[in-house]
């Protein structure tokens, strides 16, 4: 019986051939696998902005010089009129999990609405040409677990409005869009450090498995070729839940996480995410400059905080379902106590990265989209995907986001801390 820690894989980087990567670039195979959380409880949300950074810089927070923060605000109707940006029709690269029109979702009102800062600003629908034309000659990639890839094919699809890339499929990790040189990427990396899994069935044997996490050392499989990219976009959390154990940079097991090992102190999934978010910034900081013109160019660095996820009436593995058709108001949707803490580190952990200065220092900046996606509930695929038994038996998804969809917004952030 295949478990869930099983994983789908894609085709390596040779099947595409270099002409669709960077030159200096050899992109790890990517694994695309879907995430298991515990269900969300009902506590306050956490402020989502850490008090040392700054909004009104370009180092620092999504916002602009008038003090506009983005990254507060709700969902509102979107009166436009205009259709869904793209389908699967219109932009194959979608894969199968995410595409919730493809695979039979009745209703389309959960790509009806976008997302409004506060404060009367307004936050610009993503401009295709102008992006492309902006990032000319550059690469961006996204380093993380599954939700990176996922907004990955959100901006590719989104691009492939003013250009289509190529390959023009959904089986790629790395899109080229010829015209404009630029490359975009995803890195599968779950932990963003070396992990390797010892145990596939778990101290449970519930099929969790169990992890040696090297935390001090970012895992190769991106932080290799960090320097070969531009702007860098950091996300993961999900896989953090798993049982595993520690070790620091001398290969000594300093603690663990849910391993039931007696002799093993259980520092939670917490001291893990701290750690590896805190080696995975200083490796994408300083992995090298990015050659653009013969002279060095500053890498940008972003980091996306988590996503929750939304089963109701149980969890991932126990009849826990996403059904709701509109957007949570605010404050309705609460994040449990695990995901506040796990955005607490994650923006503690980009502020002490951001105030690190030296020559080539790579600029800083937030994403934090924690608070526009926990009030979408409705944008989940739940049974509307692709599902593959034989490879994964989780039903319901409730982690991973409908394209088109909410993940748009996060490209509308990007669009605006990037190009403005």
């Amino acid at each position: 019986m295949m478990k869930f820690h099983e994983v789908i894989k894609l085709p390596s980087i040779a099947h595409y051939g270099l002409r669709y990567v960077l030159p200096a670039a050899a992109v790890a195979a990517c694994v695309l696998v879907l995430a298991a959380v515990s269900l969300p409880g009902r506590v306050p949300l956490p402020p989502l902005l850490a008090p040392e950074v700054t909004k009104n810089t370009a180092d620092g927070v999504g916002g602009d010089r008038s003090g506009c923060d983005i990254f507060k605000g709700e969902w509102v109707p979107d009166m436009s009129g205009e259709p869904p940006p793209y389908t699967g029709e219109s932009c194959p690269v979608i894969h199968g999990h995410y595409d919730c029109m493809r695979y039979g979702r009745p209703d389309l009102g959960y790509v009806r609405w976008r997302w409004r800062p506060d404060g009367g600003c307004e936050m610009r629908r993503f401009d295709a040409a102008r992006f492309l034309a902006a990032m000319r000659g550059r690469s961006v990639a996204f380093v993380g677990d599954s939700l990176a890839r996922n907004q990955m094919h959100s901006l590719v699809c989104l691009l492939s409005r003013a250009e289509r890339p190529a390959p023009w499929t959904n089986g790629s990790y790395a899109y080229r869009f010829e015209r404009h040189g630029l490359t975009v990427a995803a890195f599968w990396s779950p932990f963003l450090v070396r992990a390797v899994e010892t145990d596939p069935d778990g101290p449970t044997g519930s099929g969790a498995g169990l992890w040696s996490l090297h935390l001090d050392e970012p895992d190769a499989g991106w932080a290799a070729h960090v320097g070969a990219f531009d702007h860098v976009v950091v996300s993961a959390g999900s896989w953090f839940y798993r049982p595993s154990m520690f070790y620091d940079r001398r290969g000594r097991l300093v603690g663990c996480n849910t391993c039931l090992s007696p002799n093993v102190t259980d520092l939670t999934l917490r001291y893990s995410l701290r750690m590896a978010f805190r080696s995975a910034l200083r490796a994408a900081a300083t992995g090298g400059a990015r050659r653009r013109g013969g002279r060095a160019a500053r890498r940008t660095v972003i980091v996306r905080t988590i996503s929750p996820s939304h089963y109701e009436n149980g969890t991932w593995n126990g009849h826990g379902d996403c059904v709701r058709t509109r957007p949570a108001r605010r404050g309705e949707w609460e994040l449990n106590a695990m995901e506040k803490d796990m955005h607490r580190i994650q923006v503690e952990e980009f502020a002490a990265a951001a105030r690190k200065r030296g020559k080539g220092a790579a600029r800083m900046m937030l994403m934090d989209a924690t608070e526009a996606m926990a009030q979408r509930p409705d944008a989940h695929p739940s049974k509307y995907r692709l599902w593959q038994p034989d490879k994964f038996k989780v039903s319901r998804d409730c982690v991973h986001w409908c394209l088109p969809g909410a993940m748009d917004a996060c490209n509308d952030m990007l669009f605006h801390m990037l190009i403005g």
